[in-house]
């Protein structure tokens, strides 16, 4: 007899908050370069580094399935996943999508450092582009434009994987709103830190930010 489904809860609120506030700013980020408010674009960018802080350190102390521990597996068992035509349920990220969080958070690492670094040649520059030649800057900032060709790449590859899955039955955009999974099975759920320490870790990552970086930023626009 089959086992009847049940709902866990595998996103704790902090990793559903990062979620749509990584998407939300990205989205900022875009317009406000092409639409040359880079003011906007660095405050953006500081939100946008704050929140990688915060997400970088919740997987080492976050809820179960927050934690790279979690999801990032040995090569041969995402292989092996990948191959399984009958994939077993995941807790959290299956074996590829843990694998994509990593490359995702690469991504916006490479993004967020090299900007620091960047000039548009007109107006703006970086914090740390003095600290840096010319020609190495340039560098970065080339290195800066064409990083988020790969980020817009990423992003339709993890829209059309979620559609995949949504149409083999399993809604990831609801669990990612809600917090909650349709599973079947024992199944157990998933340990969740108390929201109140993400709180107080984002407060201090924030609290960083706002006086090396951002402060001087909202001071002149």
């Amino acid at each position: 007899m089959q086992s009847q489904f049940k709902q866990i809860k595998v996103w704790d609120f902090s990793v559903r908050a990062f979620h749509w506030s990584m998407v939300i700013l990205l989205g900022a980020l875009w317009w406000s370069a092409d639409a040359g408010e880079m003011s906007l674009h660095q405050i953006f960018a500081y939100l946008l580094l704050t929140l990688l802080a915060f997400r970088l350190i919740w997987g080492i102390i976050g809820s179960d399935t927050a934690k790279f521990t979690h999801f990032i597996r040995p090569p041969k068992a995402v292989i092996k996943y990948a191959k399984d035509k009958q994939k077993p349920q995941s807790l959290g990220h299956n074996p590829l999508g843990g694998y994509m969080v990593v490359l995702l958070l690469s991504l916006l690492a490479v993004q967020l450092v090299t900007g620091l670094f960047a000039t548009d040649d007109i107006f703006t520059e970086g914090p740390f582009y003095s600290t840096v030649s010319s020609a190495t800057a340039s560098t970065l900032t080339w290195v800066h434009k064409q990083n988020f060709n790969f980020i817009l790449g990423f992003a339709a590859m993890h829209v059309l994987a979620v559609m995949v899955y949504l149409i083999k039955g399993e809604n990831l955009i609801t669990a990612m709103i809600t917090g909650y999974k349709r599973v079947q099975g024992e199944l157990k759920q998933p340990k969740m830190v108390p929201i109140w320490l993400a709180l107080i870790v984002f407060a201090v990552l924030f609290t960083g930010v706002w006086f090396s970086l951002l402060a001087d930023v909202v001071k002149y626009m």
